[in-house]
């Protein structure tokens, strides 16, 4: 049976190690690496718009939003609606959408992820949202994430597009995140 990633973090899945997390994390960086290279944009991507099965199969879903580019930026119609704690600040300000703003709303869903489905920067309303991360805001570090993963979430919401990760660098990263001995890693499992 599947479920989408938000409903799942908010019930079974707070059983979930941070070893779990990243390898769901990296499976969505893969499949982000597909629409990469096929040049498609989701600009919707967040944890309500990802399956899970078990054991732990994640399928990116609702393509609502996608879109095929061609110019590397694909420029939404005025008056478009956008979830905008998801969205990069160069798509919710000037509605320039590419495959670098689809990297920005993964760090998102990365907070989403090692949260457990807590809504991204909580207490704030979207105008706020929106005027702090002009600003350089960026949400601190969620309790219980690994600093190295941290440090992922902040290379996705880089102020410049060009210098945030490819998904295809995501994958990797994140799918290597583990396989050292550990050792580094023993205090980064999860405890609710």
């Amino acid at each position: 049976m599947q479920e989408n990633l938000l409903h799942f973090l908010q019930g079974n899945g707070r059983k979930c190690n941070i070893h779990q997390l990243v390898d769901v994390s990296a499976q969505i960086a893969f499949g982000m690496s597909y629409l990469e290279e096929k040049n498609f944009i989701h600009r919707d991507l967040a944890a309500r718009n990802i399956l899970i099965s078990h054991p732990f199969v994640v399928k990116i879903a609702d393509f609502g939003l996608a879109r095929l580019i061609r110019e590397n930026e694909y420029e939404a119609r005025e008056g478009a609606r956008f979830p905008i704690k998801w969205t990069a600040p160069e798509a919710a300000t000037h509605n320039k959408f590419t495959v670098k703003s689809d990297v920005w709303s993964f760090g998102i869903l990365l907070t989403e992820l090692v949260t457990f489905g807590r809504i991204p920067y909580p207490g704030m309303s979207n105008t706020e949202v929106l005027h702090k991360v002009e600003e350089g805001y960026r949400m601190p570090i969620p309790p219980n994430c690994p600093a190295i993963l941290y440090e992922i979430m902040l290379q996705c919401w880089h102020k410049d597009p060009e210098k945030r990760p490819t998904f295809e660098t995501l994958h990797w990263k994140l799918d290597e995140l583990f396989t050292c001995d550990g050792s580094e890693y023993k205090e980064a499992v999860m405890s609710y």
